[in-house]
């Protein structure tokens, strides 16, 4: 699973490089967000690659959304193409993520 880490001021941005997350990457994307988000206050996961995510993806996100939720912290989605948006909103998720149209949107520029 390929993503790049960058900090903005405070903020760590998470710009997923892979066309797909399912069963096939979800835990080792989960496993390799672990360090990135240990000492992470607000994560932004930047999505435009992503053409496709079935449930373990989806369960990928809740983890490090759980994650940063129990240290008090925030994670926001952005750039989610339709497929996958399609999806989060099916499931009901589009409530539970906060989601945004663009990463100058979910950094709050």
């Amino acid at each position: 699973m390929e993503f790049t880490v960058e900090r903005e001021g405070g903020v760590v941005l998470v710009v997923i490089r892979a066309d797909r997350l399912d069963a096939n990457n979800a835990n080792t994307f989960k496993r390799a967000m672990e360090p990135v988000l240990a000492d992470a206050k607000e994560a932004v996961l930047d999505m435009s690659s992503v053409r496709f995510m079935d449930s373990s993806g989806l369960g990928a996100l809740l983890s490090c959304l759980r994650r940063l939720t129990a240290g008090g912290g925030t994670l926001k989605l952005c750039s989610l193409q339709k497929p996958v948006r399609s999806v989060m909103e099916m499931v009901r998720m589009h409530r539970v993520f906060d989601i945004y149209d663009t990463r100058a949107q979910a950094l709050g520029r």
